[in-house]
């Protein structure tokens, strides 16, 4: 799943290719991945234009200059393509075959009057696009915690999320309503240097654990922005490059190798709420 800085790396380089452009067409082929009625999305959409492109978490949101908005959410599967004339560039899961569209995995895509096209292919079709109101824009942002790289992501208030809870610290991490856009991917990596074993409880963690812990977040998710997001299998941003984060993991996907740090445990893979989780077990307590 595309994660903080995967969407980011879309929304600002979608940001250069399709503002301003007038919507002429709007095809819809799985209207159960349009969460806001097939007629309404498609009347409000058509002759519309995106004016400016934004991001809340793990979640993509589309200005409308109706002012509406257009929420987007690629969850585990989903991509957005943008094709003018011959050429491609996609952004989000890496597995799906973009070099013939529209193929059977687009099930919804956008004309623009200068004939290029955006497609939202979702192979599993967990994602979803949604036109919503201010107040229902309101709403659903109420229910995301802080973003880890605003401005007020500060130590004090890492300290108050974590404040009284049971849960282990991965769980709290991936938790979109104390922390947004924090993913699978960099949940472990944050872990790592904080050298806290993910399966730790949050009331266990000392100051120093809690101070790199914060530390990690920023400094990790900056990073992974600055190269572009991680790239698994055949991720591209919508430029059609490929993020160079995946030099930088330390632990993620590296299940059996040598730890980078200690250069003596091996990376572990076990399964946690649900999801693979890798950490080293001689330098992580």
């Amino acid at each position: 799943m595309p994660e903080l800085p995967e969407i980011e790396t879309i929304r600002a380089d979608l940001s250069r290719k399709i503002l301003n452009k007038k919507i002429t067409e709007v095809v819809v082929k799985k209207p159960r991945l349009v969460k806001s009625g097939t007629s309404k999305f498609k009347k409000i959409l058509i002759n519309n234009k995106i004016t400016k492109i934004n991001r809340r978490g793990k979640l993509i949101i589309a200005v409308l200059k109706s002012g509406n908005f257009l929420l987007i959410h690629l969850k585990m599967t989903g991509q957005l393509i943008y094709q003018k004339k011959n050429k491609i560039t996609a952004g989000g899961h890496g597995e799906l075959d973009n070099k013939k569209l529209p193929n059977k995995f687009s099930h919804i895509i956008f004309t623009f009057s200068d004939n290029s096209q955006l497609f939202f292919n979702d192979m599993r079709q967990f994602g979803y696009m949604k036109i919503v109101d201010e107040k229902e824009l309101d709403k659903i942002l109420n229910q995301f915690g802080i973003e880890p790289l605003d401005k007020d992501f500060n130590l004090k208030t890492f300290k108050k999320v974590l404040q009284n809870r049971k849960t282990n610290i991965k769980q709290l991490l991936l938790n979109q309503k104390l922390i947004a856009g924090i993913g699978n991917i960099y949940a472990d990596e944050i872990c790592f240097y904080a050298k806290v074993k993910p399966s730790r409880k949050v009331l266990t963690l000392n100051e120093a654990e809690i101070k790199k812990l914060y530390q990690g977040s920023k400094q990790i998710l900056k990073t992974a922005i600055k190269k572009r997001g991680t790239t698994f299998n055949n991720y591209r941003d919508a430029d059609g490059k490929q993020g160079s984060f995946v030099s930088f993991l330390k632990v993620y996907g590296r299940a059996g190798e040598l730890c980078k740090r200690c250069k003596n445990g091996k990376i572990k893979k076990i399964k946690q709420g649900g999801r693979g989780t890798h950490y080293c077990p001689d330098c992580q307590n």
